[in-house]
């Protein structure tokens, strides 16, 4: 008998350890999806954290955003950074990612676009229409110099040379450039009057009102400025989804607020 309740003492026992064994197996099935992280470009910042907002309101969890310039963050892409979702500001640096192998095939589209524009601060007076060979230096006076992204790596200074280039005022002022990582920066150097000018997105001049836009540079004196966004290559399950959810029109309308056009275009 008393062999009898041993041998019934160990298999309950065995029971209550199989149940702590296989519970998280059980448990794994009902996992929230993990949380994406997504490498996007600094002048996305406002209009993806809304959009950020949006996508946890339907039940995902809240993305993580590293903002930086589309260079950096591909680059951190290449040397092993966790990210899910490359959304960026420019197509090469995206086309630097896929022909390394490092974006899943199938994903990658244009979302967005935006345009150029030269700032000066809010309590600025300066007048300057933008045109072939227009008085960029004299504008900047004596000292002063032009805000934008480092034209060797930042996409909004690949735009902002290409530009210049085209009107046939870069020699003029390529020595007079504040090379920024990016242009956020490149903003705030206007926006404190540490620069009397600067060159950047519609979108950015329009998110700060200590600057304010002196004239657009014509569409066709630069490259398209295209948004392209794609899951990484080893994205984490539910990268798509965001993707689509940032192509789709509860994010439309909230790019279109922030000045953005569609990327068709």
């Amino acid at each position: 008998m008393s062999g009898l309740v041993a041998l019934l003492s160990r298999l309950r026992s065995f029971t209550v350890l199989a149940c702590f064994v296989l519970q998280p197996v059980g448990l794994r099935a009902a996992e929230a999806p993990p949380r994406l992280t997504v490498f996007a470009a600094v002048s996305l910042t406002d209009v993806l954290q809304q959009i950020g907002a949006d996508y946890a309101a339907t039940g995902q969890p809240l993305p993580r955003f590293s903002f930086a310039a589309s260079s950096a963050l591909a680059r951190q892409i290449e040397s092993g950074a966790r990210a899910d979702v490359f959304f960026s500001a420019d197509r090469e640096w995206t086309d630097y990612l896929e022909s390394r192998g490092l974006l899943r095939g199938g994903t990658r589209h244009d979302v967005v676009a935006n345009s150029l524009v030269l700032i000066a601060p809010a309590d600025s007076r300066l007048q300057l229409a933008v045109a072939p060979g227009f008085p960029l230096a004299a504008a900047l006076g004596p000292r002063g110099r032009l805000a934008t992204g480092d034209p060797d790596f930042v996409p909004v200074g690949r735009y902002a040379r290409a530009a210049l280039t085209t009107l046939g005022v870069w020699d003029e002022v390529a020595g007079r450039l504040v090379r920024a990582d990016n242009v956020r920066v490149a903003l705030a150097y206007v926006a404190r009057g540490e620069a009397p000018l600067g060159i950047v997105y519609a979108t950015d001049a329009q998110a700060d009102a200590r600057v304010r836009v002196v004239a657009a540079f014509p569409a066709d004196s630069y490259p398209p400025i295209r948004y392209p966004v794609a899951a990484t290559r080893d994205a984490a399950a539910g990268a798509e989804a965001f993707i689509a959810f940032v192509s789709g029109p509860v994010a439309a309308a909230r790019f279109a607020a922030a000045g953005f056009v569609p990327g068709s275009r």
